[in-house]
């Protein structure tokens, strides 16, 4: 059997670029992908080698999925959405987890499938495993350059979103002239974007994305792609102030043509 990794799916262009950078440079490896209703793209099934659909809940039936096709490693990619966490009809497997799991927070949680999967044999990768070269660096990254006042803004959101993440509230904040507008908790990114942008009616606001102190890069990795662009771009965000080397940044050439277009500047901080 060739190297086999379970491709557990959530919403958006996540999994996709995961899927062509596994073909690009996996060396042959065969993807099964763990799909879930009302989440994951349709079309993406026929992108992979094997698929079955699930809901969310369902730990118990897609390890034996996974075991089943083979699959000795998985990855996690793609949002799922918090309405979706709350409507669960968990399976045995999944009851027993969230009995174990004293804080139901995402980390403990994933980190609980972890465990779960590697009880039969499953390894969970980084969900960066493959992607690693569309993590920006340190510095400018597309869009405008940024003027002083910028940068200035940039480096507060960045040391707010870091006590956030910290606390685990969340890893997103929107600030503006040293002033926080919105933070990110449950509601998630895009809400928190929609919400600063209103309170700081369009002008001179900056959104600061970031990873945890200690983050486990197999999953909840910070994300920025087209769809962030186009929902900063209707809240009259102007710069995204990103961590260099620890976020994704998915659909390069439509997030530096969105930027270009409505003159939202990207930045890496360290």
């Amino acid at each position: 059997m060739p190297r086999t990794i379970g491709i557990i799916s959530g919403s958006g262009i996540y999994p996709q670029t995961f899927i062509d950078a596994a073909r690009a440079k996996g060396g042959g490896v065969r993807l099964v992908m763990a799909a879930f209703k009302n989440e994951t793209r349709e079309e993406l099934a026929g992108e992979v080698d094997g698929v079955d659909w699930f809901r969310v809940g369902q730990l118990g039936k897609m390890i034996k999925f996974f075991k089943n096709e083979g699959v000795t490693e998985a990855v996690m990619v793609g949002q799922i959405a918090p309405k979706n966490l709350f409507d669960l009809r968990p399976d045995l497997r999944t009851v027993m987890l969230l009995a174990r799991t004293k804080e139901k927070n995402a980390e403990s949680l994933f980190g609980g499938i972890a465990d779960e999967l590697e009880k039969d044999g499953i390894t969970l990768l980084p969900a960066t495993t493959f992607l690693e070269d569309i993590m920006p660096g340190e510095g400018h990254v597309c869009g405008p350059a940024l003027k002083d006042a910028d940068i200035e803004d940039a480096r507060y959101g960045f040391k707010i979103a870091k006590e956030t993440s910290r606390l685990d509230i969340g890893q997103t904040v929107v600030v503006r002239n040293g002033t926080v507008l919105a933070v990110e908790a449950f509601e998630g990114t895009n809400a928190c974007i929609r919400r600063g942008g209103q309170l700081g009616k369009g002008k001179d606001v900056t959104l600061a994305k970031v990873s945890k102190p200690k983050q486990d890069f197999r999953f909840d990795v910070p994300v920025v792609g087209p769809d962030t662009i186009k929902n900063c771009a209707e809240s009259g965000i102007g710069v995204i102030a990103i961590e260099a080397g620890k976020t994704l940044l998915l659909g390069g050439d439509e997030v530096r043509a969105l930027c270009n277009q409505h003159k939202i500047s990207v930045v890496a901080l360290d």
